[in-house]
């Protein structure tokens, strides 16, 4: 019985969370998901820095990294994804912010 009123006393003060429909889309990126592709934002190659392991990208809004649309310098993770594009290119991309710096994780041209 004590339970009973415990979970309605909860109840009513709010104090259950229950997750937003949605929520962190990008949780699942990275992990082979079926949502990664569904986060992945558009952008637009401007600039490409091999030796320096940086891209830079014209990019639309990116609501998880709390950015608007703007042309700016990434890092990559990984120099062999630069293989992959050429400045005038339109892809999607997915960036972390890790350890203080937007890094591109993925990226690939655009359909």
């Amino acid at each position: 019985m004590k339970k009973h009123l415990i979970v309605a006393a909860l109840a009513a003060t709010g104090m259950f969370v229950l997750p937003a429909q949605g929520a962190d889309e990008k949780a699942g990126a990275g992990n082979g998901s079926a949502s990664q592709s569904a986060a992945l934002y558009d952008g637009e190659i401007r600039k490409i820095d091999k030796s320096a392991a940086k891209i830079t990208l014209r990019h639309g809004p990116m609501p998880q990294l709390d950015m608007p649309p703007m042309t700016m310098v990434f890092q990559v993770k990984d120099k062999a994804l630069l293989d992959q594009v050429k400045p005038g290119d339109k892809v999607k991309f997915d960036a972390e912010k890790i350890g203080g710096a937007f890094v591109v994780t993925r990226i690939e041209a655009a359909p």
